[in-house]
């Protein structure tokens, strides 16, 4: 498969894996938890950092797990934007764009997608970087979006649209059978032969391509005998046609029963619309829409330049995800993403780096939780609730000399080993016991932190008899094992012979955790 190459290629490929995994934690400028009666606790994130740091934050809880991707990146337009550096040279820009991605792709789940805005200044060398962090086969379309219906008079050729590269982490096939149809338009319906079941629209009875079992001649009723027109074959095989004319009833003739079939569709049958590549403004909105939605946001600053339309991303989660599904945005923006997937009924991640985490999607998605009425809030009947937390970069996990840096905590260690030992996000952890799950047939223990209840250095955190016995004796409840084990901690006090027959392996902290 043909490759990009540009200066700095191989560092840029290895950044991701050099990246330091840092804590998150409460921010200490804004809000811990936003909401009330435990909704701040609802699982959504606003996170303020650099989003290359942030996403290996993430790892080891969100592996896997995030069900839609949607990103705005940076254009690189040659211009300058009061929020972003959009003027990078373009190995720069490459460079900056390889590690997120290849990150972006370890969050995905496998029935997943990640939907990438862009212009044709970098839009091409994107498409070659995302088949290749993505694999080619898993693209499945470029969709374009009317961003403008006004003429720009100064340019060469007016630009009216960007494009929106989509990709499935498992590959088309099993992304369609995951993904939501557009609601059916009952526009169009009548009712021309008087059918009893009332009125209908049709929908050709061809398709195209070339099928042996779908060529035959069909009669209808006051004309020659019909044959698919050239290079299509009929819509389904005969035995189909047959069911769908002589049982369900729903074969129309047109032309006065001399025209080639078509098929009945009445509202109760009509299960939605395939998608197409291209989006329409006055379907989805356009830029001027989305800074009347950020003006009317925003009174009292100057509204974010580059916003996208709630009703762009009301479109790709519809599409891309269902109720209570996770959805990731790491240029967050003014928040446009988040607020979207808040009055759906979606869990949120959004990550901003800039100042305007605190100045934009902050107040914005305050607002949400408080019922604000703009963008698609009528639309979906948002009347307010839920909540979200806002997180910062702490400290990495271990420091320069690879020690466990002091401010990490037991769940923060407990997920980083549970994600080298297993390659998963670890999904939750009983509360007071070492015991992180099993995998495979293998149990996982951490001791850290005095987690047993005792931080004296020949107890809680070291491998000794009692230790032993006690996670031998005591698993969590509905966790009964009897299998090989993996504990890590700060020593050992028992020899080869008695871990053997345990069927113990000790790892030492902090070296023996994989990097």
């Amino acid at each position: 498969m043909p490759t990009l190459d540009w200066l700095s290629r191989d560092a840029a490929f290895r950044a991701a894996q050099q990246v330091p995994t840092r804590v998150l934690r409460p921010h200490r400028a804004g809000p811990a938890r936003v909401g009330v009666d435990g909704a701040a606790d609802s699982g959504n994130l606003l996170i303020q950092g650099d989003n290359l740091e942030a996403l290996k934050a993430l790892l080891p809880f969100y592996r896997g797990r995030v069900k839609c991707i949607f990103i705005d990146p940076p254009y690189n337009t040659r211009s300058a934007f009061e929020h972003y550096d959009d003027n990078l040279e373009h190995s720069q820009w490459l460079t900056m764009m390889l590690p997120r991605l290849q990150l972006l792709r370890e969050l995905l789940s496998e029935d997943g997608s990640i939907w990438v805005t862009i212009d044709d200044n970098e839009g091409h060398y994107l498409k070659v970087l995302m088949d290749e962090v993505f694999g080619r086969g898993n693209f499945v379309g470029e969709l374009v979006w009317q961003k403008r219906t006004s003429r720009e008079n100064r340019a060469p050729i007016s630009s009216s649209h960007d494009a929106m590269y989509l990709y499935a982490r498992g590959g088309p096939a099993i992304w369609k059978q995951h993904r939501n149809l557009l609601p059916a338009n009952d526009a169009g319906l009548s009712n021309p032969d008087g059918d009893l079941r009332g009125p209908w629209k049709s929908i050709p009875f061809t398709a195209q391509g070339f099928r042996e079992n779908q060529m035959y001649s069909i009669q209808p009723p006051n004309g020659p005998a019909l044959v698919p027109p050239k290079g299509r074959c009929w819509g389904a095989t005969e035995a189909e046609f047959i069911r769908l004319r002589d049982v369900e009833r729903r074969v129309y003739f047109p032309k006065n029963g001399t025209g080639r079939p078509r098929i009945k569709q009445f509202p109760e049958n009509q299960s939605g619309l395939v998608p197409m590549t291209l989006w329409a403004a006055s379907d989805v909105g356009d830029n001027e829409d989305a800074k009347k939605e950020s003006l009317a946001l925003f009174t009292d600053r100057e509204a974010f330049g580059t916003p996208k339309p709630e009703r762009l991303l009301q479109r790709i989660l519809h599409i891309a995800t269902h109720p209570n599904d996770l959805v990731l945005d790491s240029f967050l923006g003014s928040g446009t993403t988040a607020a979207v997937a808040h009055k759906m009924g979606r869990r949120w991640i959004g990550i901003e780096m800039g100042e305007h985490a605190l100045t934009h999607c902050l107040p914005r998605l305050r607002k949400v939780v408080d019922g604000e009425q703009g963008g698609i809030s009528a639309a979906v009947g948002w009347a307010g609730g839920g909540g979200f937390r806002m997180l910062q970069l702490g400290a990495p996990l271990f420091d320069a000399d690879g020690e466990i840096h002091p401010e990490v905590r037991f769940a923060d260690l407990a997920a980083f080993v549970w994600m080298r030992e297993t390659g998963t996000a670890l999904e939750s952890l009983a509360p007071a016991t070492p015991w992180l799950g099993t995998h495979h047939g293998t149990a996982y223990h951490l001791l850290f932190n005095g987690i047993l209840g005792d931080r004296r250095p020949a107890s809680g955190n070291v491998l000794t008899g009692a230790v032993l016995a006690a996670l031998l004796a005591e698993p969590p409840p509905g966790h009964p094992h009897d299998g090989p084990r993996v504990v890590y901690g700060e020593a050992c006090l028992l020899g080869p012979a008695r871990l053997a027959a345990a069927g113990v392996t000790f790892k030492q902290l902090p070296h023996a955790v994989p990097r």
